[in-house]
This record gives C-alpha cells, sequence and structure tokens, in this order.
C-alpha cells in the first residue's frame, strides 16, 4: 500500500473503529477491533481480520492447507503438476518517479517527477537482479482521454528506460502506478480501458521481455469491476498482436496478498489466450500492512501473511509474484523478509518471483530505498536479497 494511501484509512490504531477495509484484528494488532457502520470485522487469518461490507458475522477458523515452509521438502500439488523448483523466475526491484507529483499534471520532468536512472538499474543488473517495475501516471502518458493520443515526450523517456533495461537481458514491467482510477475517478469504462491498453501494448508488442501491469493496487472499488477491467486490459494487450508477453493482474484492496484468498477470490476466472497470467500481490510486515513503518510485527509476520494466498494459488492452478514488498532496516524485520522470501522459494511452483519497494533516483533517506549506492534499504538488504537472484 505504501504512503500514498489515504491516511484515514489505515489510522485504525488511532480511531475508535476501523474504516471500509481497514485491519480490525489479528495476532499483534493494537488498534480498533470494530468497524464503521455497514462494516463487519471478518476474520481473513491468525494474523489479519478486515473489515468488510456487510453485517453477518464470519466463521473464525480457516480449512487446513499443507504448505511447504521451507525447501527441504514439498509436498504434491493439488491443481498443478509443477513442483517447487527452489529458485525464481525473477527477482528484482520497483523503480519510482515517472508517478511521482501525484494530482499535478501534467508536471515537469525533473520538478514534479523524474525517471529511473538506467545506470544504478544497470547496477543492480549487474548484481543479478532481472527484473524492474517501473511506475508512470496514466494521465501524463494519455493526458486527455484513455483513448487519446499519447503524449511524446513521456513516451519517448519511458521507452528509453525499457530499451535499456530489456536489451541488459532483463524484464521491464510496465506499471500505470494509478490505483484503478485517472484523474482522481474510478475507471468504469472498460472498453476505454481496453484501448489504453491496446495502444500501450502495440508499442512494445515486439519486446517479449516486456510485461504488462494493467494498473497499481485497485482499492476500494466494486469487485466484479476489478475483474473486469483486468480482463479488459488482457483483450486489449492481446488485440494489439503483444502475444509473447507476460500479463500480471492485480486485485482489489490494495492486491494485498494477506487478504487475497478471501478479498480477490473472483479473479481466478481471468483468462487469457496465451496463458501468461501472473497474479501480482504485495505484502508489507508492519501492523496494517500499509508500508509506512520501520517496524515488523514479528519475526514470523512475512511467512503468516502470504500462506493463504499460496493456497489460493495452488488450489486454482494460478502464477503469482509478490509485485512489492519491504521492511525496515532492523533485524526483527530481517528475519521477516527471510521467512517470506524462504516461503516463496520453497512454493516456487506457483510464486514466480518478487520485486523489493522500491529504488528510485528521488528517494533520499526513504527508510525502504534500495536506490544504490547508499538507499537505506540497499545497504541494509542488499547481501540479504541478491542470493536469491536467479
Amino acid at each position: 500500500m505504501k504512503a500514498t494511501i489515504l491516511a484515514t484509512t489505515f489510522a485504525a490504531g488511532a480511531l475508535a473503529q476501523s474504516g471500509a477495509w481497514g485491519q480490525c484484528g489479528g495476532n499483534g494488532w493494537s488498534g480498533a477491533t470494530s468497524c464503521i457502520s455497514g462494516y463487519t470485522c471478518n476474520y481473513v487469518n491468525d494474523w489479519y481480520s478486515q473489515c468488510q461490507p456487510g453485517t453477518a458475522a464470519p466463521t473464525t477458523t480457516a480449512a487446513a492447507t499443507t504448505l511447504v515452509t521451507s525447501t527441504k521438502t514439498a509436498p504434491p500439488a493439488t491443481t498443478t503438476t509443477a513442483t517447487p523448483s527452489g529458485k525464481f523466475k525473477w527477482f528484482g526491484v520497483n523503480e519510482a518517479g515517472g508517478e511521482f507529483g501525484d494530482g499535478i499534471f501534467p508536471g515537469r520532468w525533473g520538478t514534479e517527477f523524474t525517471f529511473p536512472d538506467t545506470n544504478t538499474i544497470q547496477t543492480l543488473r549487474s548484481q543479478g537482479y532481472n527484473i524492474f517495475r517501473v511506475g508512470f501516471a496514466m494521465e501524463r502518458l494519455v493526458p486527455n482521454t484513455l483513448t487519446s493520443s499519447f503524449d511524446n515526450g513521456y513516451l519517448t523517456n519511458l521507452t528509453q528506460v525499457v530499451n535499456s533495461v530489456t536489451n541488459s537481458g532483463a524484464y521491464i514491467v510496465l506499471d500505470p502506478h494509478n490505483y484503478g482510477r485517472y484523474y482522481g475517478k474510478i475507471i468504469t469504462d472498460t472498453d476505454a480501458f481496453k484501448t489504453f491498453w491496446q495502444n500501450v501494448a502495440a508499442k512494445f508488442a515486439s519486446n517479449s521481455k516486456v510485461i504488462f501491469d494493467t494498473n497499481n493496487e485497485y482499492n476500494t472499488m466494486d469487485q466484479t469491476l476489478v475483474l473486469n477491467l483486468n480482463q479488459a486490459a488482457i483483450d486489449g494487450i492481446r488485440a494489439a498482436g503483444a502475444t509473447s508477453q507476460y500479463i500480471f493482474v492485480e486485485g482489489n484492496q490494495w492486491t494485498g496478498a494477506w487478504s487475497w484468498n478471501v478479498t480477490n477470490t473472483n479473479l481466478a476466472a481471468l483468462t487469457d489466450p496465451e496463458n501468461k497470467i501472473v497474479y501480482e500481490m504485495h505484502q508489507y510486515l508492519d501492523s496494517d500492512s500499509s508500508g509506512t513503518s520501520t517496524a515488523c510485527v514479528s519475526s514470523e509476520i512475512g511467512v503468516q501473511r502470504i500462506v493463504g494466498a499460496t493456497a489460493w494459488l495452488r488450489a486454482n492452478g494460478k502464477k503469482g509474484v509478490l509485485g512489492e514488498f519491504a521492511g525496515g532496516a532492523n533485524s526483527v524485520c530481517k528475519a521477516a523478509v527471510t521467512g517470506l522470501l524462504e516461503h516463496l522459494k520453497a512454493n516456487s511452483d506457483v510464486w514466480e518471483g518478487a520485486l523489493w519497494w522500491a529504488a528510485g533516483p528521488w528517494w533520499g533517506d526513504y527508510m525502504y530505498s534500495f536506490e544504490p549506492p547508499s538507499g537505506t534499504g540497499y545497504t541494509y538488504y542488499n547481501s540479504l536479497l541478491k542470493t536469491y537472484t536467479p
């Protein structure tokens, strides 16, 4: 979720009641345990309960599932013949900057927004990182409407980053960092969204190292609309003749792994004629999974928050990627991050990889910055993370 989330949504610790879709319980949770009118605190797992629409009390026992928690053994999958390989297809870093200057459009390059430094990307590339998720703002790429022509300057800058990354042999994820919105309003026109993606994909249809991420962190939206927007994006991408690329689809409620198996179950219905859908989830390790604190709940919280998503992927025969994760520069978080990554690696039959949040030239002393050579996250975590590169 990161710091761009509205503070009112996740200020549960300071409020008498949690807001819509906010956390309301779980091991280690110290915030509000009741919800605003019209929402009920629903059990998701032992470490997370969430305020969801309705008044009916849910069950508080989860069905038993068998999950791999170490690299030593792997139980047979229930709906897939694949077995964990013990390594990832992708492991890399988010690159932020093109989406900065939220609400200031079109903005000025170098003032409101910037693009990733391709030299520091190559520094990371030289250490084995092979995937980079690059954020951009839809309002800058198509300033007039979702179906309008591109801003040539913005597209040129983005394309230069794409070419630099893919020419090195790495993958790049094109991430419209819009939270399911355009100029602040929820996108409801699925035909226009399809056209947007058809136009974008046409620009990169010949580059198999490009991955299309339908949208960053849909949230507080109708669940069927999230399904339909993802499907429209898939249809538009394939209609452009982009058939060799993977497509990362994201879920509602900030695409959180911790609640995926409750919130986003309908996304199992997504279809792709090329069978290259990967379900992108995000997971942070602070008390409300928002990625706004250096403190992690416990050294085990990484595994605890991901096991339900792992079970969902395997039960539905799907592939997943952890598109954002991070923790503070301290020993508790480092243990939690290690546990999280070991779990993903041990279940690599369903998890394709993970990307740290985030690098980018403008982070300064941001607590998770992975920008070489001096970012806080980079200096503390690089020696660990690079051991997971393919």
